[in-house]
């Protein structure tokens, strides 16, 4: 191994993320590697997965005046460098619009910001070949159809190249192993072999590829790493977008189930990249967390929920057809039943809401109990309000809350009532029309209006 090989390998390496592609396939007005899976994008999981392999600086190469692109990269990853590639000519012609990071010798990886199921192991796979003194590796694999793909082309063990089909002969379009497009170069050569790279080729294109002939030409090793097909998949349209999405989906499954959580139903339930379950969760069927939930150990997830950026503690129980939205924050042991919408409240420990509520603004002591039908009417068509309610305290079935007010603890609010001045502790509010009882009178209205019904069918006779 060479003294810059080693240097690179002490050093960690560069990552180059290709993500200009237009992904006209997609239909879509978003970039493609902008496009969600897990509730991350796909440019989200090559970045992170890199960095998770070791990657010390990044470069992501992007089309001119993506700011959108932009702002996902500084997002996700603050200090990579962003590169636009004014032409497309070929993906070695992509790879050297970020000249700038090939210059610091370290080894280079050269990622595509829509192949997102590629994992930090297999990066860090791809690399090791450098550190044993190759100058290039790629990775590959066996492809049940390998039309389309360019093939690895090997003899005696040794690798002479990688030709793209267009290019290859009707013998080389036999081979099944496939380029997976991915590609570690020593720091000690990468720069010399990507600058070398012709379009003397059927599609006038610089090809990355072809660094694996000019290596082989140079006398230098030439690795190969092997990658199961299904990981090497690329997204180009919607329907690789939900194969991807149902790949990254079984691997969070099987996370949170090694990680001690019962999934009932496994394949209907839907998980964020970010989504944390503790030990000795239930979760039925039907439920999907979206990104930002962290769930506290012991806790049942009924069917049919929906969560988004919320914190539950040890022990709460909820559902079915409950949904928690941004900054919802259930205490310990806290119940919540069918039909509960939480939003921006604290349900402090105990408290419980056990059917059709709206607590939205709102912070709910512990211990209390939340009649069926509450709201807390938080918002007055400009601004939001808070409602606080007490420990201990009782809201009465089909109540409304109108904010800002408060409950204080152990006070009483009776059923039907339209609080919207404050409740002292351990008083009782009631306020609602009174109730007027009038005997016989709904007889009398019958007929009433029988007697007006016939009057006027007489009339049209």
């Amino acid at each position: 191994m060479t003294a810059g090989a080693n240097k690179g390998a002490e050093s960690g390496f560069t990552a180059i993320v290709l993500a200009a592609g237009k992904g006209t396939r997609m239909r879509s007005d978003r970039p493609k590697v902008l496009h969600a899976l897990a509730n991350r994008s796909m440019l989200g999981h090559v970045l992170a997965a890199v960095q998770e392999a070791g990657a010390s600086r990044l470069a992501v190469v992007v089309e001119p005046g993506r700011e959108d692109v932009a702002r996902e990269i500084e997002r996700l990853a603050p200090g990579a460098g962003v590169h636009p590639q004014a032409e497309r000519l070929g993906t070695a012609h992509a790879v050297l619009a970020a000249r700038a990071a090939l210059e610091g010798g370290q080894d280079v990886i050269v990622a595509f910001g829509d192949t997102p199921l590629i994992t930090a192991e297999t990066y860090a796979r791809l690399r090791a070949p450098l550190r044993e003194g190759a100058a290039v590796a790629v990775l590959a694999f066996e492809a049940a159809d390998p039309t389309g793909y360019g093939r690895v082309l090997t003899e005696g063990g040794r690798v002479l190249a990688i030709r793209e089909e267009k290019d290859a002969s009707e013998d080389e379009r036999r081979v099944c192993l496939s380029n997976a497009g991915l590609m570690a170069l020593s720091g000690a050569h990468a720069l010399s072999l990507l600058e070398r790279i012709g379009n003397d080729n059927a599609n006038r294109e610089y090809y990355l590829t072809d660094a694996v002939a000019l290596a082989v030409a140079d006398g230098l090793s030439v690795a190969v790493v092997p990658v199961a097909e299904a990981e090497a998949q690329g997204v180009n349209d919607r329907v690789q977008l939900s194969q991807a999405e149902a790949t990254i989906q079984a691997r969070l499954r099987r996370g949170a189930q090694l990680g001690g959580a019962t999934l009932m139903a496994p394949e209907t339930v839907f998980l964020s990249v970010d989504t944390i379950l503790g030990r000795d969760v239930v979760v039925e069927p039907h439920c999907v967390f979206g990104p930002g939930v962290v769930v506290g150990d012991g806790c049942t997830i009924r069917a049919f929920s929906h969560l988004h950026d919320a914190r539950l503690m040890e022990g709460a129980d909820i559902g079915p057809h409950v949904r928690l939205r941004g900054g919802a924050v259930l205490g310990a042991g806290v119940h919540l039943g069918n039909f509960v919408e939480i939003k921006n409240a604290t349900l402090h420990a105990g408290a419980k809401a056990s059917h059709l509520t709206y607590l939205g603004d709102a912070e709910i002591g512990a211990g209390a109990n939340i009649g069926a039908g509450t709201i807390t009417c938080n918002y007055d068509g400009v601004s939001k309000h808070r409602t606080q309610i007490g420990e201990g305290a009782f809201i009465g079935s089909n109540s409304a809350l109108v904010a800002p007010v408060s409950v204080g603890a152990g006070a009483l609010v009776g059923a039907g009532s339209v609080i919207t001045r404050d409740v002292p502790a351990d008083a009782l509010a009631v306020a609602r029309g009174r109730q007027v009882t009038r005997e016989g009178a709904a007889k009398t209205l019958r007929q009433s209006l029988k007697a007006a019904k016939a009057a006027r069918e007489a009339k049209k006779g």
